[in-house]
């Protein structure tokens, strides 16, 4: 990867939007350049996937919750089976396997505190393996985003 891929990177990181000619403009290549790079960008797995963002709030999705979850066992079988089922909850936008005290960190977005205690109650706790879930509700968002540091 080049200075030149991450310029792509970069604009196409602040806009997805734009049309290809746009971009090549902005990162001063002509439109079949930009384009073959873009694909072989997208070939090589640098872009995964190309998404529109969504504002949660307008969406009625009001609550952040950040799960801290803990396993019982940490046989491959337990966690592979873990994975595969949180990873299918609409309500979990983020998992992460970690280190240290917590096994996951689940971030989860819902319309009401209502609705997470249903998540928790009927889905989290039946998770395979879990022991306890110390639940952290966001007050605010400071900062929120999806690019990356180029």
């Amino acid at each position: 990867m080049d200075d030149m891929d991450r310029k792509i990177l970069s604009v196409l990181q602040s806009d997805s939007s734009q049309s290809v000619a746009e971009m090549a403009e902005k990162v001063g290549l002509s439109h079949t350049p930009f384009w073959r790079r873009l694909k072989r960008l997208e070939k090589d797995g640098v872009i995964r996937e190309r998404v529109s963002i969504l504002d949660p709030q307008k969406l009625g999705l009001d609550i952040t919750v950040f799960a801290n979850i803990k396993l019982r066992q940490h046989d491959e079988e337990t966690l592979e089976a873990f994975e595969r089922e949180v990873a299918a909850f609409p309500e979990v936008v983020e998992c992460y396997s970690m280190s240290g005290e917590t096994d996951y960190v689940v971030r989860a977005l819902v319309a009401s505190i209502e609705e997470y205690e249903r998540l928790l109650k009927r889905k989290l706790l039946h998770l395979p393996g879990v022991v306890a879930i110390n639940s952290h509700f966001a007050l605010k968002c400071i900062k929120l985003t999806t690019r990356l540091p180029l």
